[in-house]
């Protein structure tokens, strides 16, 4: 089991067995942290996942306290997971990516030049371990972003950036809860830069597939896993 995943399932059996109950305020974190055994880190981690599904409340300068726990307010915060069971949204946007962003990359190939990779070398080298979810997901969305406006395909470019949206909250549940979601996705981007600086359009079309078939892969995992 992932860090992340023990921490929210720790947080979780607090409020089940009535440790915590609706509306009350967590301990200070690392009162929190000591009593369960967790790094400081990864309860920031899980406190952040349980807030995108509703289940905390974080109120900056305040503290964090458990939400109404209504069924209404989970349901509606969990409608992305809904989704997924019904392979009807998000695994469909992926699918879409999948078949435009390679082709895209592809284009791309012919086009780069030697600042345009160093950019994004650049770019790749800002990110490491300690990089938070947000900078991480914010990344992602910078380098695919990039790679598609080398294509020259303006069409195309913003095709792709209207998929992004609907994505968002799979790459923000993927970078919670995936273990090594940072260090998976900058080798991934990596070895996409360096097909892309060989210059060679094939090689780069199939790191660019096999990088977003992975997310696929892990949208139906957790789709199963939820289930």
């Amino acid at each position: 089991m992932a860090v992340t995943d023990e921490a929210i399932l720790k947080i979780k059996n607090m409020i089940l067995d009535g440790r915590l109950r609706p509306g009350d305020r967590l301990p200070p974190e690392k009162e929190l942290s000591e009593s369960l055994g967790l790094s400081r880190s990864s309860l920031r981690e899980a406190v952040k996942a349980l807030e995108i599904i509703r289940v905390l409340d974080v109120r900056r300068g305040d503290g964090t306290y458990v939400t109404s726990l209504e069924p209404q307010l989970l349901l509606e915060a969990m409608s992305f997971v809904v989704d997924l069971h019904e392979d009807s949204s998000v695994l469909e946007l992926f699918a879409v990516r999948r078949i435009l962003e390679p082709a895209a990359a592809a284009l791309a190939t012919g086009r780069a030049t030697t600042s345009d990779v160093s950019r994004l070398r650049e770019m790749l080298a800002t990110i490491d371990g300690n990089t938070s979810v947000d900078g991480l997901v914010a990344h992602d969305l910078e380098f695919h972003q990039g790679i598609a406006e080398l294509s020259g395909n303006g069409y195309l470019t913003s095709l792709l950036a209207s998929l992004s949206g609907g994505m968002m909250r799979a790459r923000v549940w993927r970078g919670l809860t995936e273990a090594n979601a940072i260090e998976r996705t900058l080798a991934e981007h990596r070895a996409i830069l360096d097909a892309l600086e060989s210059g060679d359009a094939e090689l780069v079309r199939a790191r660019v597939t096999v990088h977003i078939a992975g997310v696929e892969d892990w949208l139906r995992r957790a789709a199963s896993s939820t289930a």
